[in-house]
């Protein structure tokens, strides 16, 4: 290894670690503050393992009496039952303390410690038949051996996938498992450090995805990172910078060409970090609009509240690139023009629902606070003034104080789905196809964390009920259905990553479609 790239590894080790990301996760990881939280005031009741003991119930493994939610606990906490000989904490605790509590007792019921990422947990595909309320299926391995960090696949009309990874290029994957490398296409990087079971990098390949008419026109829309190695930011720092950039381009003769840049920064507005707060998904309306998500790319919560920044937003624009004019802040001088929605942290799925005519994201919180948001046009989705969630040492999230920004919370967008505790949210679908007709409409969400697939029922704009479809599988980075009707999942894997297809098992399908 050069010296000049290990100066640059350790400057970037030291921008990662100086992040609120990365520092938080850190400290959370090395000692986890919400275990020492919960052993100074509750294990002398409920046990240092939350397994019960002479004055206080088990909290793990046996249903709660007044309720499993972190609502419920968090109720249970402040308020406490006197009468049971429990004495209520509101007055002797912060409110930031009981949530945290509440957080932790969430996360250990559902097996999903904080701790553990499930990047080296075995990838193994069960071969049983998966049976679910309104569909049973297998799960049948389309391609494996990938790059252990893949981003996005999207089926094209003559069964193939289009796969992006990191920092592995774009690929074409054949039904029949084998791989196509596309040349030509935005140049990825391996930059970047690998740490607490996650890759921090720069320079990486993000969302792919098709135009409405790809058919006819053959436009292919890239979300990547553009590594910037001679900006102006970049001088007189150790590390090279970069920010989210989307192209379009077509496949012709497995080279990638007729290059064109859709939605872009300057770049002085290029930032040192990590990729992994970068979003990087990609919409399509049936208007001719791309949405565009962008994440915590400048900072853990800088700009993010700052509408002349691209920084945690959903960006709308033209297929072709143009501003619409009837984008919310289009028309106001020294704003950003492309802002659809503002106040994201880390967005990590973003649809248009054709049939409702509405726009969808998902997005990881800190520790809680994973959403399922209704992306309306002009609103404020919260980062980092308020969460659902709590910091990853435990205190609130009010960063407003260090902005010195004051908001009332009426005015901030509250989730559709409140996923506490975080599953760590990725990507989902909507499902509008024909192999399982009881899905339609439905959500089908993944996970990393949680290793989970979800299926998740919203009617008119209200959260119904969830149903895990799938349990203890693997971290699942995108969802698509393909050009057959079918669920195809993206799954990371540090030892190979792998796109499986859940299939329908003959003669259970139910065809309804409502709970």
């Amino acid at each position: 290894m050069s010296f000049k790239k290990i100066l640059l590894i350790v400057g970037y080790v030291a921008v990662v670690a100086s992040s609120g990301l990365y520092f938080g996760i850190s400290q959370a990881v090395q000692t986890d503050p919400f275990v020492k939280i919960y052993t100074d005031n509750c294990a002398v009741c409920h046990g240092d393992n939350l397994q019960g003991g002479p004055q206080g119930p088990a909290l793990i493994g046996a249903p709660l009496k007044h309720g499993d939610t972190v609502a419920d606990i968090q109720r249970s906490i402040a308020e406490g039952f006197p009468n049971l000989g429990m004495p209520g904490w509101a007055a002797t605790l912060p409110d930031s303390h009981i949530q945290s509590i509440a957080i932790y007792i969430a996360e250990r019921r559902v097996d999903r410690r904080f701790t553990d990422f499930k990047m080296e947990k075995p990838l193994e595909i069960p071969s049983d038949v998966q049976r679910t309320e309104f569909a049973d299926f297998t799960l049948e391995i389309v391609a494996q051996d990938l790059a252990p960090y893949p981003f996005s696949i999207a089926p094209l009309p003559n069964g193939d996938l289009l796969l992006s990874e990191r920092a592995g290029g774009l690929w074409v994957v054949h039904p029949d498992g084998t791989r196509t490398e596309i040349e030509g296409e935005p140049a990825t990087s391996d930059f970047g450090i690998t740490a607490l079971g996650l890759n921090y990098g720069l320079g990486w390949l993000l969302d792919v995805a098709l135009h409405p008419n790809y058919a006819d026109n053959g436009w292919i829309y890239l979300h990547h990172t553009d590594l910037c190695e001679a900006c102006e930011s970049h001088q007189n720092n150790v590390t090279p910078v970069s920010m989210n950039r989307v192209v379009r381009g077509r496949i012709r003769d497995n080279q990638w060409v007729d290059q064109e840049v859709v939605w872009s920064v300057d770049e002085s507005l290029y930032s040192k970090f990590p990729d992994l707060g970068a979003g990087g998904r990609l919409a399509v309306d049936d208007a001719g609009h791309l949405y565009i998500s962008v994440g915590m790319k400048g900072g853990y919560f800088e700009g993010i509240q700052d509408l002349s920044l691209p920084f945690g937003k959903i960006h709308r624009v033209t297929l072709e690139g143009e501003i619409p004019q009837d984008n919310p802040y289009a028309q106001q001088a020294g704003l950003m023009g492309s802002i659809w929605t503002y106040g994201h942290r880390s967005p990590q799925g973003l649809e248009y629902d054709p049939q409702q005519k509405q726009l969808w994201g998902s997005e990881m919180g800190p520790r809680g606070g994973d959403e399922i948001n209704k992306l309306q046009p002009g609103l404020n989705y919260g980062w980092p003034l308020y969460s659902k969630g709590v910091d990853y040492d435990g205190t609130p999230v009010d960063y407003w104080k260090e902005l010195n920004i004051e908001f009332d919370l009426e005015d901030i967008e509250q989730p559709v789905v409140d996923m506490t505790p975080s599953p760590a949210v990725s990507s989902f679908v909507i499902y509008n196809a024909d192999a399982y007709p009881g899905w339609r409409g439905q959500f089908l969400v993944g996970s990393l964390k949680a290793t989970e697939l979800y299926r998740v029922h919203i009617e008119d704009g209200k959260h119904v009920s969830t149903e895990v479809l799938i349990k203890d599988l693997a971290r699942i980075r995108d969802i698509e259905i393909g050009a057959d009707g079918l669920v195809y999942l993206l799954l990371e894997h540090d030892a190979g990553s792998m796109i499986v297809r859940l299939q329908p098992h003959s003669g259970d399908l139910v065809a309804q479609g409502s709970d």
